[in-house]
């Protein structure tokens, strides 16, 4: 058999020879921008030299700060294509973090749509070694004053493109490089970088279009809601590409009305997003033609169930519930029915599509005692913790010694889950390690937010909790012991947070207690706060 590498570059040719007719939709502020997947594939050409022309070492990290748009998508293969290594920002990091990643992953240069540049020009002086900053013009927003700080050079976008040169793709001959690179939240601490290869990218494109996972096809109208820094957009950007499907990029609007238009007019045929998304857009679709619709992949954090039946009953298609995370490329399992499961009842459909489902072809999954390493029982109730390993599944942090925290000495990837396991394989996530809080998608570290809460004066102790949230699936509660004598206000304790944290990890509730419960050994009961306030921020 021939050993040809697998490479992200195979994904692009494909777009540029079998699929130039195919259209990419990107949504303004006014309206929307359509292209080909032909002219979109010149321009990304054109924009491989543009990373020559402003020097950028063969490996060198380019960074985006930016959008899901064609211009974006432009970025997504440019760089691994010409053999350098994309790495997508999260716009919505702490601005420490923001720095942290930058400096850590050496950037080189950055491409920042224009409405973004207001959270990016405050950072500009801490930027190591950053060299260019390149201006996206998305028709919003103004150019602030210090954005060449350091020495960067800045540039507009389209004027680079209009003078740079086609270039022909570098042979990647080891499929093991570098092609991109996401940083996790950093709710413990700072962010740790996972690298994708070439042929784990490659690889997981292939997953994403089996039809026991997405199912990406040439047929589909295929709409991102899930923003292409966040996990790889959940490799749908990467399956589109590969498979000629069009692509609908939603922009920086992701509100209900704006999301469900789009749905509709284009007449979009699998959409991807958080929970939150889908509970904003549900109300807008009411009435409206979905018949285009054929799935709503889910993930970030749980999918209600009272959300996947509502879906159902409005509109024929429940969510269809994915699970992974930064370091599962992202796609690890996917929620479909067994055959014979799609015989059952509408409640137990409904109660098992609330599972994360089986893992995904491509995914070795094993659920173990924590501290013996030894597997649990496969009965639906016995639990333990979630490892994974795989062809796209991490196997350290880039430059990091904390890998050792995360994974296993026989190579598997703890994935901070907790979850039991039927005998069909299929996964329920029980709970999570360390307590952390999965609110609106994005995790949330308790033990930072009881850090600094308990540096308020008024405070001698305090514990964050996760219970859920009737918009953001859940959130975090404090419950907070005041000091003695003293009677601080819900309103202080988030004033008092308010520039210590980003503000969607802010408590969406303080409650006062007497005492923090506290297990045999010291550490605190949270367990025991969970079962007393669960429902607290659902009764508000």
């Amino acid at each position: 058999m021939q050993d040809v590498p697998l490479t992200i570059t195979h994904l692009f040719d494909r777009a540029e020879q079998y699929f130039g007719q195919k259209e990419i939709i990107t949504a303004t502020g006014t309206g929307v921008e359509r292209t080909t997947y032909a002219d979109w594939a010149a321009r990304t050409r054109r924009l491989g030299g543009v990373l020559d022309a402003l020097g950028i070492s063969a490996d060198g990290r380019v960074a985006t700060f930016a959008w899901n748009t064609a211009r974006h998508l432009e970025l997504y293969f440019a760089a691994p294509c010409s053999g350098r290594v994309l790495h997508t920002l999260n716009i919505r990091l702490f601005p420490e973090q923001l720095t942290y990643i930058v400096n850590h992953a050496d950037d080189e240069v950055i491409f920042a749509d224009k409405s973004l540049l207001g959270l990016l020009a405050p950072l500009m002086p801490t930027f190591e070694r950053l060299q260019h900053l390149v201006i996206m013009d998305d028709g919003k927003g103004e150019i602030p004053d210090g954005l060449d700080a350091n020495g960067v050079t800045v540039h507009d976008y389209e004027e680079l493109l209009a003078t740079a040169e086609p270039v022909q793709w570098p042979t990647i001959e080891n499929e093991h490089q570098a092609a991109s690179m996401c940083y996790t939240s950093g709710t413990t601490g700072n962010p740790k970088g996972v690298v994708y290869s070439h042929r784990s990218t490659h690889l997981h494109t292939m997953g994403a279009m089996m039809v026991d996972s997405l199912g990406a096809c040439e047929s589909d109208v295929i709409l991102p809601v899930v923003p292409m820094f966040h996990a790889n957009a959940w490799g749908l950007a990467h399956a589109a590409v590969a498979t000629g499907a069009s692509l609908v990029m939603p922009g920086p609007d992701l509100s209900g009305p704006a999301v469900a238009k789009l749905v509709v007019d284009e007449k979009v045929t699998v959409a991807a997003g958080v929970p939150t998304i889908w509970m904003a857009v549900l109300p807008e679709l009411q009435g409206r033609d979905t018949s285009a619709l054929r799935s709503i992949p889910c993930g970030g954090s749980a999918v209600p169930k009272s959300l996947s039946e509502a879906y159902r009953e409005q509109l024929g298609k429940p969510i269809l519930q994915a699970w992974g995370m930064t370091e599962t490329s992202p796609i690890a399992s996917v929620c479909h029915l067994d055959s014979d499961q799609e015989q059952l009842s509408i409640e137990e459909k409904a109660d098992l599509r609330t599972q994360v489902g089986r893992i995904s072809f491509g995914v070795d999954a094993r659920v173990v005692d924590p501290d013996t390493m030894e597997p649990i029982a496969w009965d639906g109730e016995s639990s333990g913790e979630l490892q994974c390993r795989g062809n796209w599944i991490a196997s350290d942090y880039y430059n990091d010694e904390r890998s050792q925290e995360s994974f296993t000495d026989d190579g598997w990837l703890k994935t901070g889950d907790v979850a039991a396991v039927d005998a069909r394989g299929r996964i329920r996530l029980v709970d999570r390690t360390k307590d952390l809080i999965k609110s609106g998608g994005e995790w949330i570290s308790s033990v930072e937010l009881e850090n600094e809460i308990m540096g308020h004066p008024q405070v001698a102790e305090a514990a964050v909790i996760g219970v859920p949230h009737p918009k953001w699936g859940e959130a975090a509660l404090a419950c907070v012991v005041p000091a003695a004598g003293e009677s601080p206000t819900e309103e202080s304790i988030i004033e008092f947070l308010d520039g210590k944290v980003a503000k969607w990890q802010l408590p969406k509730g303080v409650i006062w207690i007497d005492e923090v419960p506290k297990t045999s050994v010291g550490k605190f009961s949270k367990k025991t706060l969970r079962d007393a306030h669960n429902d607290h921020l659902m009764n508000q």
